[in-house]
């Protein structure tokens, strides 16, 4: 079998970094069925690593490795600091382990976006980071299949003074988009929500089915 194919519908490919950050990820094909298999280097403030897991040396690193080597290691900095880092510093430190895997012998095949709010200034932001640890920040972004579908919707329809209500309508209709274009059989989303008061799951009903014109 060539081409789109899904394996479990049950995956969560989302990780809370901390209690403002969420990353999403996605990678090659069944990169969430490894195990953990990495060691975790401290962030450039901390001295000495404070979690460490071995593994044989022809280990092949893995997406679902790279969330939680990342996970770990902001939430470390949240635990020695007693602060959370913003999304830019996140972002930040996420691109530069991505650049130096890159420069290795075993890179990160791993796609994110990265999302979150910073109570200091008060605002929100949105990270979108591919396999080449190329970064950029964007109002709204998509890695994957869906991004060959949703983007024109979200070009069309997105705005800067966008409400909440109206992100999920524009969220409806890639899902539409998705269910009528998309060569696989669609198994339906998993929305969470970042605010000033942390990340929240929002339950969200799209069963109903659309028709092909």
């Amino acid at each position: 079998m060539r081409g789109a194919t899904i394996l479990k519908t049950s995956d969560d490919k989302t990780r809370a970094l901390n209690k403002y950050t969420l990353m999403a990820f996605s990678g090659e094909a069944g990169d969430t069925g490894a195990s953990t298999t990495i060691a975790f280097p401290p962030l450039p403030s901390t001295p000495t690593p404070l979690i460490s897991l071995t593994t044989p040396a022809d280990s092949i690193l893995r997406t679902v490795q790279f969330a939680e080597y990342i996970q770990a290691n902001i939430q470390l900095y949240s635990m020695r600091n007693d602060t959370h880092l913003g999304p830019p510093a996140v972002a930040s430190f996420v691109r530069g382990e991505l650049a130096k895997a890159l420069r290795s012998r075993k890179p990160y095949n791993v796609n994110l976006l990265l999302g979150g709010y910073d109570p200091v200034r008060e605002r929100p932001s949105l990270y979108w980071c591919d396999y080449l640890a190329a970064l950029a920040p964007l109002p709204y972004a998509a890695h994957g299949y869906a991004q060959y579908y949703c983007l024109s919707i979200l070009d069309k329809h997105h705005h800067p003074d966008i409400s909440f209500e109206q992100g999920m309508k524009i969220l409806h209709m890639c899902t539409d988009e998705l269910k009528r274009r998309l060569p696989v059989d669609f198994k339906g989303m998993l929305v969470k929500v970042v605010t000033k008061d942390g990340i929240r799951e929002e339950e969200y009903i799209d069963d109903q089915p659309v028709k092909a014109p």
